[in-house]
């Protein structure tokens, strides 16, 4: 058993002061009561806690090519979505497992140290260099497995169906590492990545598919209704204005209203960006209770658009956050941007609260919570419920800003006016983790980190 104490404590219905959460020894969460000195040997933590912060969209490997795609050589060309996805292409032909391993773990330990303490990993690169499955088909998943648990935050794995280059096209040669040609390769696939996550006790798994340009729609549907039920399903849709153009051409629809309109969607449903949508698909999908996954610094980095955000929450619509591509890795500045991008469009503050009156900061907060659990297969909807592991992001009350803050105000002041160096650690599956240059560890994981890029080659 080992307690913690928190000068506050963020619970579902506010702050929480002088708190003491204890734990038992994997981690999970016996008693939530205020401190009281009998309670014996604690740590004391000089800061507040919040509930530790859900990624739920990551692809891990791209984080080794984060900055990289900025260089526009052709003058006089637009460049956009499709161009940074050539340059993807390139870096996904030239890992190997060692080295996804060693981008994973460098990545997963920054997210650690930004506050979150679980990711979902939207998991693509299946095969070798040649296209072919490894004896282990599901090896890289195994892989990023294997480095969330280096890192110490916890993972649920989603491998990617992935079939076609595009509506109704074969795959290209450069993306002949994601494919799973049916339904059945797929499923194998599947049950070789439900084995991966056997291994590390924070690991669950999810079922994915790439997009409604990246598999057949009957192959869609036949996942949809015939696979397992009991996990989450993840999907991009409606990232790009092509893409809706080329649905219309192929499916006679647009890719949500086709989702809408063929597939059963519930909450288990989390559909990544779906960035472009009419009225009415925006509160359609708000009311079949289906989520929607954002990924605002990777979304703006992209120019993929802005996701009609007021309108689904005005029809009840639940969303969490990602950094999908990795350009960013605060989730503060996910939800800043998020929010600063509808206030521009719309020309009014009140966002996260426009329907539901009170505090902004701590409406993001719950929101990407709530419904980030729920992409991880999380369905538990208090901020530290005993039984539960202990996830928290720590803050420094010590800080200037925070310590002059009440606390009415100090959810807010930490969403909108918090920077990473307020961050003391936190706290993953009940482990407490400090950073510091002295972290054996840590340094470790840089070492093969900085290997892997200086063998790589791409920056």
């Amino acid at each position: 058993m080992k307690t913690y104490v928190f000068k506050a404590l963020l619970q579902n219905k506010g702050w929480l002061e002088n708190a003491s959460v204890t734990v038992d020894a994997n981690g999970k969460i016996t008693d939530v009561s205020e401190y009281d000195k009998k309670n014996g040997a604690v740590e004391h933590i000089d800061g507040a806690a919040v509930p530790g912060f859900q990624n739920a969209h990551s692809h891990a490997f791209q984080y080794a090519m984060a900055g990289i795609a900025e260089r526009h050589r052709q003058s006089g060309k637009q460049d956009d979505f499709w161009g940074w996805r050539e340059a993807m292409y390139q870096l996904a032909l030239s890992i190997d497992p060692d080295q996804m391993q060693a981008i994973a773990s460098m990545l997963y330990s920054e997210m650690l140290r930004h506050g979150y303490t679980n990711v979902v990993e939207f998991q693509y690169v299946h095969h070798d260099k040649n296209g072919k499955p490894y004896s282990n088909r599901a090896e890289m998943g195994s892989r990023l497995v294997e480095a969330a648990k280096t890192a110490g935050i916890g993972i649920t794995l989603v491998p990617i169906y992935y079939q076609k280059g595009g509506f109704g096209q074969a795959p290209n040669p450069r993306q002949r590492r994601f494919i799973s040609a049916t339904n059945d390769d797929y499923l194998k696939l599947l049950e070789a990545s439900v084995k991966a996550t056997k291994d590390y006790q924070h690991a669950n798994i999810g079922i994915g598919i790439h997009s409604l340009r990246g598999v057949e729609p009957a192959d869609i549907v036949r996942i949809a209704d015939s696979g397992p039920q009991d996990m989450p399903f993840h999907i991009h849709v409606s990232e790009q204005l092509k893409e809706i153009d080329d649905a219309i051409g192929y499916l006679g629809k647009r890719p949500v209203e086709w989702l809408l309109d063929t597939l059963r969607l519930n909450d288990r449903f989390h559909l990544v960006h779906a960035t472009h949508m009419t009225i009415d698909e925006t509160i359609r999908l708000a009311k079949s209770k289906a989520h929607v996954v954002l990924c605002p610094s990777t979304e703006g980095n992209l120019g993929d658009g802005l996701f009609p955000l007021r309108k689904f929450q005005e029809a009840g619509g639940k969303w969490s956050i990602g950094t999908d591509s990795h350009i960013g890795l605060n989730p503060l500045e996910e939800l800043r941007i998020l929010d600063y991008g509808q206030r521009l469009h719309t020309h009014k503050r009140n966002t996260f609260t426009f329907f539901a009156a009170g505090d902004s900061g701590f409406y993001a907060l719950h929101m990407a919570t709530i419904s980030g659990r729920k992409a991880m297969g999380d369905s538990c909807e208090n901020f530290f419920q005993i039984g539960a592991p202990l996830n928290a992001s720590l803050f420094n009350l010590s800080h200037p800003l925070l310590a002059s803050t009440s606390m009415k105000n100090m959810a807010s002041t930490l969403v909108y006016a918090a920077d990473n160096s307020m961050q003391i650690g936190t706290i993953s599956h009940g482990k407490l983790h400090q950073f510091t240059n002295q972290d054996i560890k840590t340094s470790q994981i840089h070492n093969n980190f900085t290997k892997v890029l200086s063998d790589l080659k791409n920056r």
